[in-house]
């Protein structure tokens, strides 16, 4: 277990870096954006890339990852969903804790995370989660909120805004092109290789401190108590039900016969065991849902996923 804190504590600690840095006022909140950013169109989408291209496509059109994953996303949208509303939390709030309880927070977090705790194997299955939860619980969860207030319509506009934004992320864009490098055997030139690689570099780091800047900046624009309750419980779903729910269903896959790889089946457990996308708090805050209570469930996952996570990394080892 001391092993394993040693290899995750640095992660966390650059997560406590960049909300130190916010707190502490030695970063502005005018610089977290230009972070976000850099991380967003391109130091991740390189990482992306690389990843993908020297990923055997077999891996990441893997329908047995696909399916188990999808499956479980949905079963938390739902049980989610189905605990959470009430006369206090109405379909939208619903909708976006339902989405930060299924929705990990991979792309910043368990890509540097996994590779350095896996290695380039685990690139296959987590770049599948990635797809699931950005193209399919997103949209689903983003539709899903606007049935309070807009009906049938309102959902089927939020799905079609929602795949324009999904459209406009360079994510989904870096894992078709490294496919496609993979599939076809191609190779970028050297000198652009070695471009996408310092780009690439960058991002576990950059990602990492951003995670912590975002944090503390939704923290400090956010003073609107929330009880416990609506929070709190949401973040140990997220931690908790998530991963043994992948990791039984997986199993159960495999009993019935899908040809699951045992090695996938753990990557995908773990991604389920990362805190709530830090993401999920600009979407709701997009959307008009209560963002305070999205930016505490985000919170308390980040915080309490260093003993979880690396309770995970344990037992699956």
């Amino acid at each position: 277990m001391l092993t394993i804190l040693a290899i995750t504590f640095p992660f966390f600690a650059l997560v406590l870096c960049g909300y130190l840095a916010v707190r502490r006022k030695l970063l502005p909140l005018a610089a977290i954006g230009g972070l976000n950013s850099f991380v967003l169109y391109f130091a991740l989408p390189c990482m992306l890339y690389r990843f993908g291209a020297a990923t055997p496509i077999a891996q990441l059109l893997d329908a047995s990852v696909f399916g188990v994953y999808l499956l479980c996303a949905l079963i938390m949208v739902g049980v989610t969903m189905a605990m959470t509303l009430s006369h206090r939390i109405d379909w939208n709030n619903a909708a976006f804790g339902a989405l930060v309880a299924a929705f990990p927070n991979t792309g910043f977090m368990g890509v540097p995370l996994l590779l350095t705790l896996l290695g380039p194997r685990s690139s296959g299955p987590v770049i599948v989660t990635i797809v699931v939860d950005m193209l399919i619980t997103s949209s689903l969860c983003i539709a899903l909120s606007r049935i309070g207030s807009g009906g049938a319509h309102g959902s089927r506009a939020a799905v079609v805004n929602a795949m324009k934004g999904m459209l406009g992320n360079p994510m989904p864009w870096a894992i078709v092109l490294g496919a496609l490098s993979s599939w076809l055997a191609l190779a970028l030139p050297k000198p652009l290789m070695q471009t996408v690689g310092l780009l690439a570099d960058a991002a576990s780091p950059v990602a990492l401190f951003t995670i912590g800047a975002v944090l503390a900046r939704s923290q400090m624009s956010t003073s609107d108590p929330a009880p416990l309750g609506e929070y709190v419980p949401v973040a140990l779903k997220k931690l908790l039900l998530h991963p043994l729910l992948v990791w039984g269903i997986g199993h159960a896959a495999i009993a019935l016969g899908a040809p699951l790889d045992p090695f996938a089946l753990t990557c995908m457990v773990l991604v389920a065991c990362l805190p709530s996308a830090s993401n999920v708090s600009l979407l709701s805050e997009r959307f008009g849902a209560n963002t305070a209570r999205i930016a505490r469930i985000i919170l308390v996952s980040t915080a309490l996923s260093f003993l979880t996570f690396s309770a995970a990394v344990s037992w699956l080892a």
